[in-house]
């Protein structure tokens, strides 16, 4: 089946969150805290267990499993654009 052009989620990096924008909805995700035993030099670090719903006026909507997906695979490629790191916890 073919993808319909510009069904993948956007990918914005601010300061201080990355912004993902897809279909009508966004998701802002803040960067969590490296575990203090960590020796990655991670650029941003994202906890997956934060990413399950959309942000308002979407957030009674659930994030799903194929979603995630994409967004993890749009979230690295943009990082490897701008020749930076990203970890998932």
């Amino acid at each position: 089946m073919a993808r319909k052009r510009g069904d993948r989620p956007e990918v914005e990096l601010t300061e201080g969150a990355i912004r993902v924008v897809w279909r009508g909805r966004t998701r802002t995700i803040l960067p969590a805290t490296a575990p203090p035993s960590s020796e990655e030099a991670a650029d941003f670090i994202v906890a997956l267990d934060d990413i399950v719903c959309w942000d308002p006026p979407d957030d009674d909507t659930e994030i799903k499993m194929d979603e995630l997906q994409k967004i993890l695979e749009a979230i690295d490629e943009a990082f490897d654009r701008l020749g930076l790191e990203v970890a998932y916890d």
